[in-house]
């Protein structure tokens, strides 16, 4: 649509479960702010519903929104205003148009940067805020799942059942695919192409519209690729300092790379999992740095020149960042990590990491819910569940007993199964909301 309300749909649209939070919330809520990265689909989702369309990062539109904000929001409603940030007064005038009353699904607000210093309210209590990401993998293979991450957390202990055909080299073509939407038809060159082109914007054009142009481009694109290098890591950010110039040149200063990743946050281009602090249970000698992740493991394969070759054959191209196991394995993880959180989301729980100190107990997802009770999952590259898998799973049920709900193996093997354990096995493919 138009800024004067013109429909352009164009019937293509693939729903996301995005949408059924929309279903839900828009009928009780008056104004909802997705966010989110460039191109996860936030304006096409949004633009389903929206019978007024304001996009702010058209020079024409904004102009006409910086003139009178009164006019924009005096449209017929749902009014999608999208990329608000370019004129931030906007946030609060939608605030203050809640305080006088707007009717529910009055407002959508789309951004892909949250700004900073632009004394905007928060908005907390009457603009709703919606993550939405890159497409899980149920999104994009609809149909597929047969296990249910909101049956895992009811404690109903459901049955585990299914099948996929989805192979290893198939889930590494979905790491380097993407979940943008716009780039799922597109393969070959044509798909690196437009990875590297989003890349470069970032370093070209979107650190400066946040204020931030970086002196030197290059070494920024090479914190980012040792970044990615830490993809599903722990590594300190000193290490990924370090491993920026690869002991070639001076690591550049502190005081150089921390903007980087307060404008990258900015952008929701890093989407790093927090340590857990468990509210239930007092389980001493935590560690609690963040784990690693871009928004879509396809922009760590790109910034590290990763093929689907380099990847199968165990290699580890870009700088050096240790981990445990191959990059493979790491980027499996981040693509299983980025579909649990799309999951996690309606189901109104939080995703974390668990560590000890010195790394002797760690999972690699703890999903809680509300109440404080959890479902500890495990990514593993392979088909199956080997006692190294799920060692640290059963020292977890030790600790937590029934505030522990389900314990869980996601693979790269073809068919779901409860153990005799209780254990769940699940191929990331079969997982779904």
């Amino acid at each position: 649509m138009s800024a004067e309300g013109q429909p352009t749909a164009s019937g293509s649209y693939r729903r996301r479960i995005l949408d059924d939070e929309l279903d839900q919330l828009m009928p009780a809520l008056a104004a909802i702010a997705l966010e989110g990265a460039k191109a996860v689909g936030k304006t096409a989702t949004a633009n389903e519903r929206a019978k007024t369309v304001y996009r702010l990062d058209d020079e024409t539109q904004r102009s006409i929104a910086e003139a009178d904000l009164d006019r924009v929001l005096d449209a017929v409603k749902p009014i999608l205003i999208d990329e608000w940030q370019h004129v931030p007064p906007v946030w609060d005038k939608v605030r203050r148009a809640v305080d006088d009353g707007a009717a529910p699904g009055s407002f959508l607000l789309a951004g892909s940067a949250s700004p900073d210093g632009t004394g905007t309210h928060s908005g907390a209590g009457r603009i709703v805020r919606l993550r939405i990401r890159p497409m899980s993998l149920a999104e994009r293979a609809p149909g597929e799942a047969s296990v249910s991450l909101a049956a895992l957390l009811s404690g109903a202990h459901p049955a585990i059942s299914g099948r996929t055909s989805l192979t290893l080299a198939q889930y590494t073509d979905e790491i380097l695919q993407s979940g943008f939407p716009g780039l799922r038809q597109l393969s070959g060159r044509a798909l690196r192409l437009q990875l590297d082109s989003y890349l470069q914007r970032v370093v070209d054009r979107d650190f400066g519209e946040l204020g931030h142009t970086p002196r030197n481009p290059d070494g920024l694109r090479r914190w980012m690729s040792a970044y990615a290098a830490a993809t599903a890591t722990v590594a300190t950010f000193e290490r990924i300092r370090e491993a920026s110039t690869a002991g070639s040149e001076t690591p550049p200063a502190r005081s150089t790379v921390l903007p980087y990743r307060e404008i990258l946050q900015r952008l929701f281009l890093l989407d790093e999992i927090l340590g857990w602090q468990p509210s239930r249970n007092q389980l001493g000698q935590l560690a609690l740095p963040p784990k690693h992740h871009l928004v879509d493991p396809a922009l760590a394969a790109r910034l590290l020149n990763a093929t689907a070759k380099d990847l199968l054959a165990g290699e580890s191209p870009g700088p050096v960042v240790p981990r445990d196991g191959t990059l493979l394995g790491a980027l499996f993880e981040s693509l299983v990590t980025l579909s649990v959180r799309v999951y996690a989301q309606p189901a109104e729980a939080k995703v974390s990491h668990f560590r000890t100190r010195g790394g002797r107990h760690e999972v690699d997802l703890i999903v809680e819910r509300d109440d404080g009770r959890v479902i500890a999952i495990e990514v593993k590259l392979g088909a199956d569940a080997k006692s190294d898998s799920v060692r640290h799973l059963t020292w977890l049920q030790q600790q937590m007993g029934n505030d522990l709900l389900e314990r869980v193996v996601i693979t790269t093997g073809p068919e779901a199964y409860r153990r005799a354990d209780g254990i769940c096995v699940i191929p990331a493919a079969l997982l779904g909301p």
